[in-house]
């Protein structure tokens, strides 16, 4: 399988928003043909556990005002690694020190990276002149 467009779409969404509250050490994997669960992941990094929150609040909000829906959370609470699911897509966000530990990209080694951007501007499109 491959990664539909609606999941990428939503992958670049949730970037774009990660990256308004500066997320850091953006990666994107297409996880469409190890697991039936979900097509993409999104891993993203802040140094804080208020930016962890503040970052994982962005992205709901951007997806919602795209038409996802949320499918389920978890840690929240703790504000040290949020999983947000949305079906198509699910973004993990990670204080630091906890995407260190758990390597999440060493544990999905086998599956493709998307592009993604690492800073705003390069979310606009170039234009030709």
């Amino acid at each position: 399988m491959s990664l539909s467009e609606r999941a990428h779409e939503a992958l670049l969404d949730a970037a774009e928003a990660a990256l308004d509250k500066l997320a850091t050490d953006l990666v994107g994997l297409d996880v469409s043909g190890q697991t039936p669960l979900t097509d993409a992941f999104l891993l993203c990094s802040g140094r804080n556990e208020r930016m962890v929150g503040a970052i994982a609040d962005a992205v709901e909000k951007k997806l919602y005002e795209r038409g996802y829906s949320k499918v389920r959370q978890e840690g929240r609470a703790d504000g040290r690694w949020i999983l947000l699911d949305f079906g198509d897509l699910i973004v993990h966000v990670f204080h630091e020190e906890e995407r260190l530990f758990y390597q999440l990209e060493r544990l999905w080694a086998d599956c493709p990276a998307v592009a993604l951007p690492q800073h705003t501007e390069r979310l606009e499109p170039e234009s030709s002149l």
